[in-house]
């Protein structure tokens, strides 16, 4: 019997039907979320912000009644522009996904901390609402003092990523031209032979 259980192909077998066994037990969804802040300056001196929420249903049961809250944005900092902080779904069904976006207008300057959105959701065999948090987005630098991009840095970019490459490659076409083409005297040379 030691010889059978010890075998590691019979281990990994006992593994993968334990955690099976604990995953159809656990049948009920299982919601991640992950929430995206992006800037885009605006050429009266203003700057935008776009938000989007994405919510996934990593479970294997379908989530009802499931409703997004970002309450993050104060008023006295945000000018709501498009959208809602907050939306609803009937339902997210396992291995669904929801999005959700809206844009807003900053209105002052400074360094801004999102916290998370929050997600509620029920689940049949439960009583109580459930909740849920999407990630927290990275410090926004609102209307920050960016220098302005010189038209040649494109260049020097290139030239310290690609230079080295750039000067083999112009040596190997040089060599090239210089074999293929002939030169002034022997071209004299070879039109006085046909003469």
């Amino acid at each position: 019997m030691e010889t059978v259980i010890g075998n590691p192909l019979i281990k990994a077998l006992i593994i993968l039907f334990l955690l099976s066994a604990t995953t159809a037990a656990g049948d009920a969804p299982f919601i991640i979320s992950h929430k995206k802040a992006s800037l885009t300056r605006l050429k009266s001196g203003a700057e935008r912000v776009s938000v989007s929420i994405d919510i996934y249903n990593q479970g294997f049961a379908t989530a009802y009644d499931v409703s997004l809250v970002d309450d993050s944005w104060p008023k006295d900092l945000f000018d709501i522009i498009s959208g809602n902080t907050s939306n609803s779904w009937e339902r997210l069904d396992a291995g669904g996904i929801l999005s959700h976006s809206f844009e807003i207008d900053a209105k002052r300057q400074g360094m801004f901390h999102g916290a998370p959105a929050v997600i509620t959701y029920r689940v049949p065999t439960k009583v109580s609402l459930q909740e849920a948090y999407s990630t927290p987005i990275l410090p926004l630098d609102i209307l920050a003092e960016r220098p302005t991009e010189n038209k040649l840095d494109w260049a020097k970019r290139l030239l310290s990523k690609y230079g080295s490459q750039l000067s083999v490659v112009s040596i190997v076409l040089l060599f090239i031209y210089l074999v293929a083409t002939p030169s002034k005297a022997s071209a004299a040379k070879a039109s006085k032979k046909k003469r």
